[in-house]
């Protein structure tokens, strides 16, 4: 089972908006973070949209889900990352309101790919 055109998937569309989003909050972490949280970051937010193309071009149900199952746990990453990036003081709650929230929705959304037949 494959999705032919990943990209008419609305989650991979909402996880490429959240790349933008995050992109623009690693933008505003100091400078000595550009090799490290940010860095981080940018490669789990570019994680969650790949996998779920990566996936949907894969020849099984079971290949699809692995690559689902990953981008679930990069999800996971950058939710910990953003979380962090309030508790260290780089960002203030209001930046990653919105992200968080999208994540949450991005997440729900893969759960449910993960069960489609």
């Amino acid at each position: 089972m494959t999705v032919s055109n990943y990209q008419n998937l609305i989650v991979w569309r909402k996880a490429m908006n959240l790349a933008k989003e995050v992109y623009a909050i690693a933008k505003l972490l100091p400078k000595e973070e550009l090799y490290a949280l940010s860095d981080q970051m940018r490669r789990s937010v570019v994680s969650i949209p790949s996998n779920i193309a990566e996936g949907c071009g894969r020849e099984s149900k079971t290949q699809m889900t692995n690559f689902l199952r990953i981008a679930k746990g990069s999800a996971a990453e950058l939710e910990t990352q953003l979380l962090l990036c309030k508790e260290i003081g780089f960002v203030d709650e209001m930046k990653i309101k919105a992200p968080l929230a999208m994540l949450d929705e991005i997440s729900r959304m893969i759960r449910s790919l993960m069960q489609w037949k």
